[in-house]
């Protein structure tokens, strides 16, 4: 089953006189489970690509769904819901909020669908020792490093269970060495939680990581066999 279809789905955004299409006529599917990698030049709409199927912003033309939901006919509430059921988001620049503990910064996902403070609390617990931080849930992000902040983010993608997880760059602001770990926990994840995991990023090395590799330029998206260098269009219809 395909956690996500898209169908000739096309964007473009104005500016001034004139229209830059950013995606033409593409159609992708991924599969529950798959680790796929977005990569591309700067401004070729790998972050656009990634809000179309976190359901962040709307196509111009086409059909996007999510498992087996197609998120363009569902109203603001409706994708937000599925937003919080369905996707985990972690970006480069962490978004965590400031006045918050770590432990609090993972548990907020929690807190909008109403959960209560005792067990979404707890879970956060849970998720931060899984990925090592059982010594820093108490400390507000300013006492944080730029990997640990980023492992609170990706705790706090995974406190809803998802069964998607968007990453925007997710090594960008961190050294290589810290985008390892990142990355080997991620993989961990992925091979043990089946959770789909779709990539953007300028990074080989994130690349390197990927079962399956999709490159974007000038609208257009084509497949990489993770076995050779010759790029094939393969999604576009």
């Amino acid at each position: 089953m395909s956690s996500i279809s898209m169908k000739s789905v096309s964007k473009k955004y104005s500016s001034g006189d004139s229209n830059q299409e950013v995606l033409k006529n593409v159609s992708l599917e991924i599969n529950q489970a798959e680790f796929t990698v977005i990569s591309g030049p700067s401004g070729s709409g790998k972050s656009t690509l990634l809000n179309l199927i976190g359901a962040l912003d709307n196509p111009d033309s086409g059909e996007i769904k999510i498992d087996g939901i197609e998120i363009n006919s569902l109203n603001d509430k409706e994708k937000a819901k599925l937003r919080n059921e369905k996707i985990g988001f972690i970006f480069q620049s962490f978004h965590l909020i400031p006045v918050l503990t770590a432990c609090e910064n993972v548990a907020w996902p929690l807190y909008l669908k109403g959960v209560s403070r005792k067990e979404r609390m707890q879970k956060a617990r849970e998720l931060l020792s899984l990925i090592g931080l059982s010594s820093h849930m108490n400390k507000p992000p300013s006492q944080l490093s730029g990997g640990q902040k980023q492992r609170v983010a990706i705790a706090r993608a995974l406190i809803c269970e998802p069964s998607i997880i968007l990453a925007d760059e997710p090594t960008a602001n961190l050294d290589r060495s810290t985008g390892l770990e990142i990355m080997s926990l991620l993989t961990k994840l992925n091979n043990e939680n089946r959770v789909t995991f779709i990539f953007s990023t300028h990074d080989d090395m994130v690349t390197s990581y990927a079962k399956r590799q999709l490159f974007l330029e000038n609208g257009n998206l084509m497949e990489k066999s993770t076995e050779s260098n010759k790029f094939k269009e393969a999604c576009n219809a």
